[in-house]
Protein backbone atom coordinates (compact mmCIF):
# COMPACT_ATOMS: atom_id res chain seq x y z
CA UNK A 1 0.00 0.00 0.00
CA UNK A 2 3.14 2.01 0.45
CA UNK A 3 3.79 1.71 -2.79
CA UNK A 4 0.38 2.68 -4.79
CA UNK A 5 -1.93 5.36 -3.85
CA UNK A 6 -5.20 7.06 -5.33
CA UNK A 7 -6.24 10.07 -4.99
CA UNK A 8 -9.94 10.09 -5.84
CA UNK A 9 -12.15 13.27 -6.75
CA UNK A 10 -10.37 16.05 -5.69
CA UNK A 11 -9.44 19.55 -8.22
CA UNK A 12 -6.13 19.38 -9.26
CA UNK A 13 -4.46 22.86 -9.14
CA UNK A 14 -1.27 23.45 -11.40
CA UNK A 15 0.05 26.90 -12.85
CA UNK A 16 -1.94 26.69 -16.20
CA UNK A 17 -5.05 25.46 -14.72
CA UNK A 18 -7.72 23.82 -12.35
CA UNK A 19 -9.37 20.60 -13.47
CA UNK A 20 -11.52 17.62 -11.74
CA UNK A 21 -9.27 14.73 -12.02
CA UNK A 22 -8.36 11.52 -9.82
CA UNK A 23 -4.22 11.26 -9.37
CA UNK A 24 -3.25 7.73 -9.25
CA UNK A 25 0.70 7.28 -8.06
CA UNK A 26 3.32 3.92 -7.79
CA UNK A 27 6.43 3.84 -6.62
CA UNK A 28 6.97 7.09 -6.03
CA UNK A 29 5.51 8.42 -9.24
CA UNK A 30 2.46 9.92 -10.91
CA UNK A 31 1.26 7.32 -13.36
CA UNK A 32 -2.25 8.50 -14.37
CA UNK A 33 -4.16 11.71 -13.97
CA UNK A 34 -7.59 11.32 -15.55
CA UNK A 35 -11.26 11.16 -13.83
CA UNK A 36 -12.91 8.35 -12.21
CA UNK A 37 -9.70 6.08 -12.19
CA UNK A 38 -10.97 2.74 -11.62
CA UNK A 39 -8.59 0.23 -12.77
CA UNK A 40 -6.04 0.25 -9.72
CA UNK A 41 -4.73 -2.69 -7.97
CA UNK A 42 -6.42 -4.22 -5.26
CA UNK A 43 -3.93 -2.91 -2.46
CA UNK A 44 -4.20 0.26 -3.78
CA UNK A 45 -4.63 3.02 -0.81
CA UNK A 46 -7.19 5.56 -2.09
CA UNK A 47 -7.53 9.27 -0.43
CA UNK A 48 -11.21 10.70 -0.45
CA UNK A 49 -10.17 14.53 -1.79
CA UNK A 50 -13.41 15.59 -2.50
CA UNK A 51 -13.67 18.83 -1.99
CA UNK A 52 -10.37 19.62 -1.74
CA UNK A 53 -7.72 20.74 -3.76
CA UNK A 54 -4.56 18.85 -4.98
CA UNK A 55 -1.80 20.27 -5.73
CA UNK A 56 2.39 19.75 -6.44
CA UNK A 57 3.96 19.83 -2.95
CA UNK A 58 5.72 23.72 -2.23
CA UNK A 59 9.40 23.85 -3.05
CA UNK A 60 11.17 26.12 -0.14
CA UNK A 61 13.71 27.55 -2.23
CA UNK A 62 15.82 29.37 0.26
CA UNK A 63 16.45 26.94 3.93
CA UNK A 64 19.43 27.20 6.51
CA UNK A 65 19.21 23.55 8.45
CA UNK A 66 21.66 23.00 11.18
CA UNK A 67 23.32 25.93 10.09
CA UNK A 68 26.91 27.10 11.72
CA UNK A 69 26.44 30.56 12.53
CA UNK A 70 28.02 33.56 15.03
CA UNK A 71 29.40 30.98 17.31
CA UNK A 72 26.33 28.54 17.49
CA UNK A 73 24.02 26.00 15.28
CA UNK A 74 20.47 26.79 13.98
CA UNK A 75 18.33 23.99 16.53
CA UNK A 76 16.07 22.90 12.80
CA UNK A 77 18.25 20.48 11.79
CA UNK A 78 17.73 18.59 8.51
CA UNK A 79 15.64 16.34 10.25
CA UNK A 80 13.34 18.56 12.57
CA UNK A 81 13.06 21.04 9.81
CA UNK A 82 12.27 18.58 6.97
CA UNK A 83 9.45 17.06 9.01
CA UNK A 84 8.31 21.05 9.69
CA UNK A 85 8.43 21.32 5.89
CA UNK A 86 6.31 18.43 5.28
CA UNK A 87 3.64 19.25 8.08
CA UNK A 88 2.91 22.76 6.18
CA UNK A 89 3.03 21.40 2.53
CA UNK A 90 6.26 21.47 1.53
CA UNK A 91 7.68 18.76 -0.06
CA UNK A 92 11.12 19.74 -1.12
CA UNK A 93 13.62 22.24 0.31
CA UNK A 94 16.70 23.89 -1.36
CA UNK A 95 19.49 24.78 1.54
CA UNK A 96 22.96 26.76 1.68
CA UNK A 97 26.25 24.91 1.58
CA UNK A 98 28.32 27.90 2.91
CA UNK A 99 32.03 27.53 3.90
CA UNK A 100 33.76 30.03 5.71
CA UNK A 101 36.78 32.45 3.85
CA UNK A 102 39.19 30.17 2.48
CA UNK A 103 37.66 26.58 2.43
CA UNK A 104 36.88 24.00 -0.12
CA UNK A 105 33.87 24.64 -1.81
CA UNK A 106 33.99 20.95 -2.41
CA UNK A 107 34.65 20.00 1.57
CA UNK A 108 31.82 22.06 2.94
CA UNK A 109 29.69 20.50 -0.09
CA UNK A 110 30.41 16.93 1.19
CA UNK A 111 30.09 18.30 5.08
CA UNK A 112 26.31 19.45 4.24
CA UNK A 113 25.82 16.46 2.17
CA UNK A 114 26.83 14.40 5.35
CA UNK A 115 24.32 16.35 7.69
CA UNK A 116 21.79 16.16 5.35
CA UNK A 117 21.28 12.99 3.94
CA UNK A 118 21.12 10.91 7.01
CA UNK A 119 18.40 12.95 8.62
CA UNK A 120 16.11 14.43 5.86
CA UNK A 121 12.66 13.50 5.32
CA UNK A 122 11.95 14.94 2.12
CA UNK A 123 13.82 15.47 -1.17
CA UNK A 124 16.34 18.64 -0.86
CA UNK A 125 19.24 20.37 -2.98
CA UNK A 126 21.84 23.15 -2.19
CA UNK A 127 22.77 26.20 -2.96
CA UNK A 128 26.90 26.41 -2.68
CA UNK A 129 27.84 30.19 -1.20
CA UNK A 130 30.68 31.60 -2.54
CA UNK A 131 32.40 33.78 0.10
CA UNK A 132 35.97 33.97 -0.96
CA UNK A 133 37.37 34.64 -4.46
CA UNK A 134 40.27 32.46 -5.77
CA UNK A 135 41.21 30.40 -9.39
CA UNK A 136 40.45 27.59 -7.07
CA UNK A 137 37.06 28.24 -6.08
CA UNK A 138 36.15 28.90 -10.24
CA UNK A 139 37.78 25.49 -10.77
CA UNK A 140 35.75 23.87 -7.78
CA UNK A 141 32.63 25.73 -8.91
CA UNK A 142 32.90 23.98 -12.52
CA UNK A 143 33.06 20.37 -10.31
CA UNK A 144 30.18 21.40 -8.40
CA UNK A 145 27.97 22.09 -11.55
CA UNK A 146 29.56 19.05 -13.74
CA UNK A 147 29.53 16.27 -10.54
CA UNK A 148 27.64 17.26 -7.82
CA UNK A 149 24.35 18.71 -9.68
CA UNK A 150 24.53 22.30 -8.50
CA UNK A 151 23.63 24.64 -10.54
CA UNK A 152 23.01 28.35 -8.31
CA UNK A 153 25.81 30.10 -6.11
CA UNK A 154 25.26 32.59 -3.86
CA UNK A 155 27.19 35.69 -2.89
CA UNK A 156 27.02 37.73 -0.08
CA UNK A 157 27.17 41.52 0.03
CA UNK A 158 26.93 41.76 3.50
CA UNK A 159 28.58 40.34 7.12
CA UNK A 160 31.72 42.02 6.16
CA UNK A 161 35.10 40.38 6.83
CA UNK A 162 33.36 36.77 6.92
CA UNK A 163 31.04 35.68 3.86
CA UNK A 164 30.95 39.32 1.57
CA UNK A 165 32.82 39.44 -1.62
CA UNK A 166 33.97 42.76 -2.92
CA UNK A 167 32.12 44.28 -6.45
CA UNK A 168 34.93 43.01 -8.64
CA UNK A 169 35.22 39.47 -6.66
CA UNK A 170 31.54 39.33 -7.03
CA UNK A 171 32.13 40.30 -10.79
CA UNK A 172 34.35 37.27 -11.51
CA UNK A 173 31.96 35.05 -9.51
CA UNK A 174 29.21 36.28 -11.97
CA UNK A 175 31.44 35.52 -14.93
CA UNK A 176 32.11 32.02 -13.82
CA UNK A 177 28.33 31.49 -13.26
CA UNK A 178 27.75 32.82 -16.56
CA UNK A 179 30.46 30.30 -18.23
CA UNK A 180 28.71 27.26 -16.71
CA UNK A 181 25.31 28.18 -17.08
CA UNK A 182 24.44 28.37 -13.47
CA UNK A 183 22.44 30.84 -11.50
CA UNK A 184 24.51 33.32 -9.49
CA UNK A 185 22.55 34.42 -6.34
CA UNK A 186 22.87 37.63 -3.82
CA UNK A 187 21.87 38.34 -0.34
CA UNK A 188 21.89 42.09 -1.37
CA UNK A 189 23.00 44.82 1.72
CA UNK A 190 25.70 46.90 1.84
CA UNK A 191 27.95 45.48 4.02
CA UNK A 192 30.43 48.66 4.66
CA UNK A 193 27.33 50.71 5.53
CA UNK A 194 26.30 48.34 7.95
CA UNK A 195 29.14 48.39 9.84
CA UNK A 196 29.31 52.20 10.12
CA UNK A 197 25.83 52.13 10.56
CA UNK A 198 26.06 49.46 13.77
CA UNK A 199 28.80 51.71 15.51
CA UNK A 200 26.70 55.24 15.03
CA UNK A 201 23.98 52.96 16.70
CA UNK A 202 26.28 51.58 19.85
CA UNK A 203 27.64 55.14 20.10
CA UNK A 204 24.21 56.69 20.85
CA UNK A 205 23.80 54.03 23.34
CA UNK A 206 21.53 51.44 21.62
CA UNK A 207 22.29 48.40 21.48
CA UNK A 208 18.77 46.70 21.48
CA UNK A 209 17.08 44.49 18.44
CA UNK A 210 15.91 48.03 17.15
CA UNK A 211 19.26 49.01 16.45
CA UNK A 212 19.55 45.44 14.16
CA UNK A 213 17.01 47.71 11.48
CA UNK A 214 18.22 50.96 12.39
CA UNK A 215 21.84 50.21 11.21
CA UNK A 216 20.38 48.43 7.90
CA UNK A 217 17.57 50.48 6.60
CA UNK A 218 16.11 49.90 3.00
CA UNK A 219 18.02 52.25 1.69
CA UNK A 220 20.55 49.99 2.00
CA UNK A 221 19.09 47.19 0.68
CA UNK A 222 17.96 48.69 -2.16
CA UNK A 223 21.04 50.27 -2.94
CA UNK A 224 22.97 46.93 -2.83
CA UNK A 225 20.40 45.41 -5.00
CA UNK A 226 20.60 47.78 -7.53
CA UNK A 227 24.45 47.34 -8.08
CA UNK A 228 24.06 43.80 -7.86
CA UNK A 229 21.85 43.96 -10.93
CA UNK A 230 24.07 46.90 -12.85
CA UNK A 231 26.99 43.71 -12.21
CA UNK A 232 25.29 41.26 -13.36
CA UNK A 233 23.78 42.70 -16.15
CA UNK A 234 27.55 43.64 -17.39
CA UNK A 235 28.67 40.09 -16.81
CA UNK A 236 25.34 39.53 -19.13
CA UNK A 237 24.87 36.53 -15.78
CA UNK A 238 21.07 35.87 -14.85
CA UNK A 239 20.69 37.03 -11.07
CA UNK A 240 18.24 35.69 -8.51
CA UNK A 241 17.83 37.77 -5.18
CA UNK A 242 17.19 36.09 -2.13
CA UNK A 243 14.78 37.60 0.25
CA UNK A 244 13.52 40.44 -0.83
CA UNK A 245 12.08 42.15 2.11
CA UNK A 246 11.84 45.63 1.28
CA UNK A 247 9.65 48.18 -1.44
CA UNK A 248 13.59 49.43 -2.22
CA UNK A 249 14.71 46.09 -2.93
CA UNK A 250 11.39 44.90 -5.28
CA UNK A 251 11.41 47.77 -6.72
CA UNK A 252 15.01 47.57 -8.00
CA UNK A 253 14.41 44.11 -9.46
CA UNK A 254 11.41 45.13 -11.40
CA UNK A 255 13.12 48.30 -12.80
CA UNK A 256 15.36 46.28 -13.69
CA UNK A 257 12.97 43.68 -15.28
CA UNK A 258 11.77 46.40 -16.79
CA UNK A 259 15.29 47.59 -18.40
CA UNK A 260 15.64 43.99 -19.90
CA UNK A 261 18.22 42.72 -17.14
CA UNK A 262 17.23 38.94 -16.18
CA UNK A 263 16.60 39.05 -12.56
CA UNK A 264 14.34 37.44 -10.16
CA UNK A 265 13.40 38.30 -7.01
CA UNK A 266 12.51 35.64 -3.82
CA UNK A 267 10.03 37.90 -0.91
CA UNK A 268 9.98 35.14 1.82
CA UNK A 269 7.27 34.21 4.25
CA UNK A 270 7.99 36.57 6.86
CA UNK A 271 8.70 39.51 4.62
CA UNK A 272 5.03 38.72 3.51
CA UNK A 273 3.20 37.97 6.95
CA UNK A 274 5.23 40.35 9.33
CA UNK A 275 7.10 43.50 10.02
CA UNK A 276 9.46 45.11 11.54
CA UNK A 277 7.42 47.12 13.86
CA UNK A 278 8.28 44.19 16.13
CA UNK A 279 12.13 45.65 16.24
CA UNK A 280 10.61 48.22 19.10
CA UNK A 281 8.28 45.28 21.21
CA UNK A 282 9.19 45.78 25.52
CA UNK A 283 9.87 42.06 25.38
CA UNK A 284 13.18 41.83 24.73
CA UNK A 285 12.90 37.87 23.46
CA UNK A 286 10.04 39.03 21.23
CA UNK A 287 11.53 41.59 19.09
CA UNK A 288 14.82 39.98 19.00
CA UNK A 289 13.06 36.88 17.97
CA UNK A 290 12.46 38.81 15.09
CA UNK A 291 16.24 39.62 13.85
CA UNK A 292 17.13 38.65 10.55
CA UNK A 293 19.37 40.12 8.04
CA UNK A 294 17.92 41.98 5.98
CA UNK A 295 15.72 42.87 8.66
CA UNK A 296 11.66 43.15 8.42
CA UNK A 297 11.00 46.56 7.98
CA UNK A 298 8.91 49.03 10.24
CA UNK A 299 6.81 50.10 7.54
CA UNK A 300 3.91 47.82 8.16
CA UNK A 301 2.61 47.90 4.35
CA UNK A 302 5.22 46.17 3.26
CA UNK A 303 3.97 42.81 3.60
CA UNK A 304 1.08 44.22 1.12
CA UNK A 305 3.31 45.55 -1.67
CA UNK A 306 5.68 42.36 -1.83
CA UNK A 307 2.13 40.34 -2.12
CA UNK A 308 0.68 42.29 -4.87
CA UNK A 309 4.09 42.32 -6.77
CA UNK A 310 4.18 38.33 -6.27
CA UNK A 311 0.78 37.97 -7.24
CA UNK A 312 1.31 40.16 -10.57
CA UNK A 313 4.72 38.12 -11.26
CA UNK A 314 7.51 40.92 -10.71
CA UNK A 315 8.58 38.69 -7.97
CA UNK A 316 8.52 35.16 -8.79
CA UNK A 317 8.52 32.55 -5.91
CA UNK A 318 8.64 32.20 -2.47
CA UNK A 319 11.16 30.95 0.21
CA UNK A 320 11.89 31.26 4.51
CA UNK A 321 15.51 31.59 4.91
CA UNK A 322 14.39 29.49 7.81
CA UNK A 323 17.62 29.49 10.02
CA UNK A 324 16.05 29.33 13.78
CA UNK A 325 17.83 29.79 17.55
CA UNK A 326 16.41 29.53 20.30
CA UNK A 327 15.86 32.36 23.45
CA UNK A 328 18.93 31.46 24.98
CA UNK A 329 21.55 31.56 22.02
CA UNK A 330 19.48 34.96 20.93
CA UNK A 331 20.89 36.36 24.30
CA UNK A 332 24.03 36.23 23.69
CA UNK A 333 23.20 40.14 21.77
CA UNK A 334 21.27 40.84 25.27
CA UNK A 335 24.09 43.64 25.59
CA UNK A 336 24.72 43.97 21.83
CA UNK A 337 22.84 43.81 18.58
CA UNK A 338 25.20 42.96 16.64
CA UNK A 339 25.52 39.46 18.78
CA UNK A 340 22.41 38.30 18.07
CA UNK A 341 22.45 35.49 15.73
CA UNK A 342 19.86 36.50 12.33
CA UNK A 343 17.10 34.31 12.06
CA UNK A 344 13.53 33.54 11.76
CA UNK A 345 11.29 30.19 11.09
CA UNK A 346 8.90 29.92 8.13
CA UNK A 347 9.79 26.48 6.84
CA UNK A 348 6.40 25.30 8.56
CA UNK A 349 4.10 27.99 7.78
CA UNK A 350 5.04 29.32 4.56
CA UNK A 351 2.24 28.03 2.51
CA UNK A 352 -0.46 29.06 4.92
CA UNK A 353 1.28 32.47 5.21
CA UNK A 354 1.02 32.92 1.26
CA UNK A 355 -2.54 31.25 1.16
CA UNK A 356 -3.70 33.64 4.07
CA UNK A 357 -2.03 36.84 2.39
CA UNK A 358 -2.64 36.31 -1.09
CA UNK A 359 -5.25 33.81 -2.05
CA UNK A 360 -7.74 34.79 0.83
CA UNK A 361 -6.99 37.74 0.46
CA UNK A 362 -8.36 37.73 -2.73
CA UNK A 363 -4.99 38.81 -4.59
CA UNK A 364 -3.76 35.52 -6.44
CA UNK A 365 -5.90 32.93 -7.61
CA UNK A 366 -5.03 29.23 -6.66
CA UNK A 367 -3.16 28.72 -9.67
CA UNK A 368 -1.06 31.80 -9.05
CA UNK A 369 -0.69 30.11 -5.48
CA UNK A 370 0.90 26.94 -6.90
CA UNK A 371 3.13 28.82 -9.30
CA UNK A 372 5.21 31.20 -6.28
CA UNK A 373 4.90 28.46 -4.23
CA UNK A 374 6.48 25.39 -6.32
CA UNK A 375 6.25 25.29 -10.24
CA UNK A 376 8.24 29.01 -10.74
CA UNK A 377 10.86 27.48 -8.30
CA UNK A 378 11.42 23.77 -10.54
CA UNK A 379 11.66 25.78 -13.25
CA UNK A 380 14.20 28.34 -12.22
CA UNK A 381 16.02 25.84 -10.57
CA UNK A 382 15.99 23.24 -13.40
CA UNK A 383 13.88 20.32 -11.79
CA UNK A 384 10.42 21.19 -13.86
CA UNK A 385 8.43 19.10 -14.76
CA UNK A 386 9.69 16.00 -12.05
CA UNK A 387 8.71 18.44 -9.21
CA UNK A 388 6.50 21.32 -9.49
CA UNK A 389 3.42 20.15 -11.61
CA UNK A 390 0.61 17.22 -11.13
CA UNK A 391 1.18 15.46 -14.43
CA UNK A 392 2.26 12.06 -15.63
CA UNK A 393 5.57 10.57 -14.58
CA UNK A 394 6.11 13.26 -12.04
CA UNK A 395 7.25 12.77 -8.64
CA UNK A 396 4.51 11.97 -6.62
CA UNK A 397 4.79 14.89 -4.40
CA UNK A 398 1.83 16.51 -3.62
CA UNK A 399 -0.63 18.58 -1.35
CA UNK A 400 -4.24 17.91 -0.60
CA UNK A 401 -4.80 20.77 0.40
CA UNK A 402 -8.22 22.31 2.04
CA UNK A 403 -8.43 26.45 1.22
CA UNK A 404 -11.39 27.04 3.51
CA UNK A 405 -10.17 25.35 7.04
CA UNK A 406 -8.26 27.46 9.54
CA UNK A 407 -5.31 27.22 11.93
CA UNK A 408 -3.91 29.73 14.21
CA UNK A 409 -0.15 29.54 14.22
CA UNK A 410 1.69 28.40 17.24
CA UNK A 411 5.09 27.70 19.12
CA UNK A 412 3.08 25.14 21.45
CA UNK A 413 2.05 23.37 18.54
CA UNK A 414 4.65 23.81 15.17
CA UNK A 415 6.88 21.11 14.48
CA UNK A 416 9.82 23.39 14.36
CA UNK A 417 12.48 22.81 17.32
CA UNK A 418 12.51 26.59 17.80
CA UNK A 419 10.74 27.87 20.78
CA UNK A 420 9.66 31.30 19.20
CA UNK A 421 7.25 31.79 16.01
CA UNK A 422 7.60 35.17 14.41
CA UNK A 423 3.67 34.47 13.03
CA UNK A 424 2.67 33.84 16.47
CA UNK A 425 -1.18 33.91 16.89
CA UNK A 426 -2.09 34.54 13.41
CA UNK A 427 -5.13 32.79 12.15
CA UNK A 428 -4.74 31.53 8.19
CA UNK A 429 -6.52 29.69 5.73
CA UNK A 430 -5.05 26.55 4.11
CA UNK A 431 -4.02 23.93 5.90
CA UNK A 432 -2.68 20.87 3.89
CA UNK A 433 -5.13 17.27 5.24
CA UNK A 434 -2.52 14.99 3.13
CA UNK A 435 1.35 15.45 2.40
CA UNK A 436 2.68 12.99 -0.20
CA UNK A 437 6.52 13.00 -0.55
CA UNK A 438 7.94 10.39 -2.63
CA UNK A 439 4.41 8.63 -2.66
CA UNK A 440 4.66 7.96 0.75
CA UNK A 441 1.64 9.70 2.95
CA UNK A 442 3.66 11.73 5.17
CA UNK A 443 0.86 13.84 6.58
CA UNK A 444 -2.37 11.85 7.04
CA UNK A 445 -5.68 13.64 7.83
CA UNK A 446 -3.42 15.87 10.02
CA UNK A 447 -1.43 13.49 11.33
CA UNK A 448 2.75 14.16 10.68
CA UNK A 449 4.26 10.34 10.23
CA UNK A 450 8.01 10.82 8.52
CA UNK A 451 10.98 8.59 7.72
CA UNK A 452 13.70 9.77 8.83
CA UNK A 453 16.76 9.47 6.47
CA UNK A 454 14.14 9.03 3.57
CA UNK A 455 14.19 12.24 1.56
CA UNK A 456 16.81 12.44 -1.52
CA UNK A 457 19.41 14.51 -2.89
CA UNK A 458 17.91 15.58 -6.08
CA UNK A 459 20.90 16.99 -8.63
CA UNK A 460 20.07 20.06 -10.65
CA UNK A 461 21.58 21.25 -14.29
CA UNK A 462 23.11 24.06 -15.37
CA UNK A 463 21.05 26.11 -18.40
CA UNK A 464 17.25 26.36 -17.12
CA UNK A 465 15.65 27.46 -19.83
CA UNK A 466 13.42 30.38 -17.76
CA UNK A 467 16.97 31.54 -16.48
CA UNK A 468 19.03 31.16 -20.07
CA UNK A 469 16.83 31.39 -22.99
CA UNK A 470 16.70 35.14 -22.98
CA UNK A 471 20.42 35.37 -22.17
CA UNK A 472 21.38 33.04 -24.45
CA UNK A 473 19.31 35.01 -27.31
CA UNK A 474 20.31 38.51 -25.91
CA UNK A 475 24.24 37.52 -26.07
CA UNK A 476 23.79 37.00 -29.83
CA UNK A 477 21.63 39.74 -30.48
CA UNK A 478 23.86 42.30 -28.83
CA UNK A 479 27.30 41.13 -29.33
CA UNK A 480 29.55 44.35 -29.71
CA UNK A 481 31.01 45.34 -33.06
CA UNK A 482 34.03 47.55 -34.05
CA UNK A 483 32.95 50.55 -36.57
CA UNK A 484 34.77 50.43 -39.83
CA UNK A 485 36.35 53.15 -40.77
CA UNK A 486 39.37 55.21 -42.09
CA UNK A 487 42.69 54.81 -40.16
CA UNK A 488 43.60 58.20 -38.84
CA UNK A 489 46.82 59.93 -40.34
CA UNK A 490 47.13 63.00 -39.06
CA UNK A 491 48.85 64.96 -36.61
CA UNK A 492 49.06 63.39 -32.93
CA UNK A 493 50.28 65.32 -29.95
CA UNK A 494 53.56 64.45 -28.43
CA UNK A 495 53.48 63.98 -24.33
CA UNK A 496 56.13 65.07 -22.65
CA UNK A 497 57.95 67.34 -24.57
CA UNK A 498 58.56 71.14 -24.03
CA UNK A 499 55.89 73.44 -26.16
CA UNK A 500 57.92 75.64 -28.61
Amino acid sequence: MANRLLIKGGTVVNEDRKFRSDVFCEDGLIKKVAPDITDVPPDTRVIDASGKLVMPGGIDTHTHMQLPFMGTVAVDDFYHGTRAALAGGTTMIIDFVIPPKNESLLQAYDRWRGWADEKVCCDYSFHVAVTWWSPQVAKEMEVLCQEKGVNSFKMFMAYKDVFMLRDDEMYYAFKQCKKLGALAQVHAENGDLIVEGSKKMLELGITGPEGHEMCRPEEVEGEATARAITIANQASCPLYVVHVMSKSAANAVTQGRQRGCVVFGEPIAASLGTDGTNYWHTCWRHAAGHVMGPPLRPDPSTPGFLMDLLACGALHCTGTDNCTFNANQKAMGKDDFRKIPNGVNGVEDRMSVVWEKGVANGKMDACRFVAVTSTVAAKIFNIYPRKGVIAEGSDADIVVWDGEATRVISAKTHHQAVDFNIFEGMCCHGVPVYVVTGGRVAVDNGQVNVVKGSGRYIPRTCYSDIVYSAITQRDKANQPQPVPREPYDGPVIQLGKPSS
